[in-house]
Formats: structure tokens, C-alpha cells, sequence
């Protein structure tokens, strides 16, 4: 069993043994086939290589003449490229220097033409802002469209835009030197609506329009380009004057230098009737003593001057007739005189010629005495309403100051509308007062010296009288 199990380990052991040394030796062998195959195709490639460099050799050897000649020819053509090439060098720094002085100029000009456009710009937008506050524009709307594009810088402004701006600028020159009258011209009027008249244009100062109804100024409004009538009419004289001028009777004609500004002044203006109630309370009374003094004024005037109508002739009829002794013709007229006061003292006179003449000059005294009274009657009382519509005027000053300062007190300076009233009533209390006063006072003035003129003349009439009656005395 032993000896068994021995045999089968070294047979285990000793085959693969023996077959590895097989395998070893066929593995040399093949490799030794294939050295040998190898080292043969090298030599055939070796071969057939040195051919081919054989064959290479004589073709190089070949064309070596014909490579000579083209190295030549190249190296012939190397020099005259490389003296084009210096020459284009030169040329090409010529252009360079050139390039650069051209680039110098270039940017000069450019800057001088964007210099120019924004000149020419500017103009266009000085212009356009002058198109707009020109009145003229009401009636020539479209100029301004063809300054927009150079303005919004859409569009390179062209010679044409630059000869457009300059016909419109001398259109606006010439037009602002001259009046025209425009018939069937449109603007809006007074009620806001749409209406046609004839414009009357004076120059850029000033328009004014007339139509069947009225007359008036019109505004320009540089936002619309349109013609707006005044909210207010003009004073009578003023349309008086634009309506002669319009028909060609005047040469004279109201004209706003201010372009508007005085015009609008006359929808701000208030009348007199209108001022009044601004006045408060105190215009009541103010207005109340002017109505008296009015109707005394008057009263005094009209009987002053019935007193005094004609006296001078009849006076000297009165001493012709007396110093050539007709006594009755003297107190005929006297008695047909009586209303007139230099005539009832006269005919006192007459009546006391038989006394003395000391007594006679105290009968003519005492009537002339008698008839100062009735002369001078409410002369005083003028005068006193005269000095109290003033005192008036300003007790309505200080009330409308006090009013004044008590909206201060309560809400502050910072809307000087809320004082307004108070100021107003302040200002339009003196101004009626003094409207008052000053022609009261001047008239009272008149009718004084009217006065002291009639007793003038009655002094005068009886010292002619005494005279006379004197020297009638002496001649008897």
C-alpha cells in the first residue's frame, strides 16, 4: 500500500516535469524560425532600400543643375522682393505719416462740424423758443415743424435747414415791423369758443380783434399758439381809438410794449362799483355824505347863479338911469330885480335916499348884512361834510387794519389772499373818502368865492349909489 501510494506521487510529480522541458525546447526552436525569417525580410527591405536610394541618388544628382538654375532664379527674386519690399516699406510709412496728418485733420474738422451742429442746434432751439412767444405764430403754426428733427438730433441738419432758418428769422424780422389787418381772422373769444373778426396786428407788441358785438385785445398763448380774446373789454376810449385806427380815421393806437403783460392788467382792473363793496360798512356813510353834499352843492350852484344872472349890465342901466334922475324908471327896475340881492339892496337905497348920507351907508350896510345870510346859507355845512368823509374814510383804515391783523393772528402770513379783504377795506375807505372830500372842498371853494364876488358887487353897487346920490345933492 505504501509502495503504492509512492508510485502514484512520482508519477504526479515527474510527467509534468518531463513535459516542461518538452514545451521549453519546441518554444526555442520556433523562436529561432522566426529570428531567421526576420533577418530575412530585413535583408530583402535592406536590399530594396539601398535600390530606392540608388534610384533617389541619380535623380537627385539628376535635376541638381535644374535646382541650381531655380536657387538662382529664387535668390534673384528674393533681392528684387526684398527691394519692393523696402520701397513699399517706405511707401507705406509715407502713408502712415499721411494716415496720421489726414487722422489730425479729420478730427479737427469733425470737431469743428460737431461744433457746428450744436451751433446750428442751438440756434434752431433759440429760434423755436422765439416762434413760440411770437404773436406772429397764430398765424404761421407750421414754422416750427421744420426744426424738430435738427433739435431731437434725428436728422443731420442739411444747408437747406440752415437757409430755412435763416428766410425765417428775416420773415419774423420783417413781419414784427409791421401793423397789418387780417379779415376773417380766428381766435377764441371771451366765451372760449371759436370766433372770426378782423385781427388788427401791431407788430410783435400787441393784437386786438373786432367783430359785430365788440372790441378788445387778444392774448397770444406761446403753448397753443392761439389768439385768446381778454376776459374784460378795454375802456370806451380805448375801442374808441382801435376802432377809428382799424377804419383808417387815426393814425393813434394804444400799444402794450410789454407784450401782454399791461393788457392782462385790465382783466384784474376793478370799477368803482366794483371797489366799493370792498369797503365794508363804513362806504355807507361815506357814499350818504357825498349824496348831501352833492345835492347842497348843487342847490347853492343853481341859486347862486340865478342871484347873479345878468347883474353887471342891469347895475350899470341902474346907475345910468340914476344919475340922469329918473327915480321911477330906477325902482321900476329894481322892484321887476327884487329877486336878486345887489337889487333889493339898491332899492333900499332909493327908499332911504332922503336921509343923510351917514345914514344912508348904515341903511345900505344893514342890507347887505341881511343878505350875506341867505348867500352863505349851507356853505358851512358842505364844508363840515367835506372834513368828515376823510375822518371817515380813515375810521375805515383802522378797521380794516385791526380785521387785517386779527386773520394774522388766527391763521398766520402764509396766504397773504386771506388778508386781502381786510387791506382792501382799509384802502377803499380812504380812497372814497378822500373822492369825497377833494371835490366837496373844491367846489365849497367856489361857491365862496361866488359868494364874496356877489357881495362884492352889492358893496359896490351901493358905494356908486351914495356917490351918485351925492353928487345929484351938490349939482342941486
Amino acid at each position: 500500500m505504501r509502495f503504492l501510494t509512492l508510485f502514484i506521487l512520482f508519477f504526479f510529480f515527474a510527467v509534468p516535469l518531463a513535459l516542461s522541458q518538452d514545451m521549453r525546447v519546441m518554444m526555442i526552436e520556433a523562436q529561432k524560425k522566426k529570428e531567421k525569417e526576420l533577418l530575412r525580410k530585413a535583408k530583402q527591405e535592406k536590399q530594396k532600400a539601398i535600390k530606392e536610394a540608388e534610384a533617389i541618388e541619380k535623380a537627385i544628382l539628376k535635376d541638381k543643375n535644374a535646382l541650381l538654375k531655380a536657387i538662382s532664379m529664387l535668390r534673384k527674386e528674393n533681392n528684387l522682393l526684398k527691394k519692393q519690399r523696402n520701397s513699399l516699406y517706405k511707401e507705406l510709412n509715407q502713408l502712415i505719416k499721411q494716415e496720421q496728418k489726414l487722422s489730425a485733420q479729420r478730427d479737427k474738422k469733425k470737431q469743428d462740424v460737431e461744433e457746428l451742429i450744436g451751433v446750428i442746434r442751438t440756434k434752431a432751439k433759440e429760434l423755436c423758443s422765439l416762434l413760440d412767444k411770437s404773436i406772429q405764430s397764430a398765424f404761421f403754426p407750421e414754422r416750427k415743424k421744420r426744426f424738430k428733427p435738427i433739435i431731437n438730433k434725428l436728422t443731420f441738419p442739411a444747408i437747406e435747414d440752415v437757409k430755412a432758418m435763416i428766410d425765417i428769422l428775416f420773415q419774423e424780422i420783417v413781419l414784427s415791423g409791421q401793423v397789418r389787418l387780417i379779415k376773417g381772422a380766428s381766435f377764441i373769444d371771451r366765451c372760449g369758443k371759436e370766433s372770426k373778426g378782423d385781427v388788427l396786428l401791431v407788430g410783435n407788441f400787441e393784437a386786438a380783434y373786432r367783430t359785430a358785438a365788440e372790441t378788445g385785445f387778444l392774448i397770444y398763448s406761446p403753448a397753443s399758439h392761439r389768439l385768446f380774446a381778454l376776459s374784460k373789454l378795454p375802456p370806451y376810449r380805448m375801442v374808441k381809438k382801435l376802432n377809428r385806427y382799424m377804419d383808417g380815421e387815426s393814425e393813434d393806437v394804444p400799444v402794450d410794449v410789454s407784450k401782454g403783460a399791461a393788457l392782462r392788467q385790465i382783466a384784474y382792473r376793478l370799477s368803482l362799483l366794483e371797489e366799493i363793496p370792498k369797503g365794508g360798512p363804513i362806504v355807507i356813510p361815506i357814499l350818504f355824505i357825498g349824496l348831501v353834499a352833492l345835492i347842497l352843492i348843487i342847490e347853492r350852484a343853481i341859486y347862486l347863479f340865478k342871484k347873479d344872472y345878468k347883474t353887471d349890465p342891469l347895475l350899470d342901466q341902474f346907475i345910468s338911469e340914476l344919475s340922469k334922475g329918473e327915480w321911477d324908471k330906477c325902482i321900476e327896475l329894481c322892484n321887476k330885480e327884487k329877486e336878486k340881492p345887489i337889487f333889493r339892496v339898491l332899492l333900499s337905497g332909493i327908499k332911504a335916499s332922503s336921509k343923510p348920507k351917514e345914514e344912508l351907508e348904515e341903511v345900505l350896510q344893514e342890507a347887505i348884512l341881511n343878505e350875506i345870510p341867505k348867500l352863505e346859507r349851507f356853505l358851512s355845512t358842505i364844508i363840515i361834510l367835506a372834513e368828515i368823509s376823510p375822518l371817515l374814510g380813515l375810521l375805515g383804515t383802522v378797521t380794516g387794519i385791526i380785521n387785517t391783523f386779527h386773520v394774522i393772528t388766527l391763521y398766520g402770513t402764509g396766504d397773504p389772499r386771506m388778508m386781502s379783504s381786510g387791506i382792501s377795506e382799509a384802502l377803499v375807505t380812504t380812497m372814497l373818502g378822500l373822492m369825497v372830500a377833494i371835490p366837496v372842498m373844491f367846489l365849497h371853494a367856489l361857491l365862496s368865492t361866488k359868494v364874496e364876488n356877489m357881495i362884492s358887487k352889492m358893496e359896490r353897487g351901493a358905494i356908486l349909489l351914495v356917490n351918485t346920490l351925492s353928487q345929484l345933492r351938490n349939482s342941486e
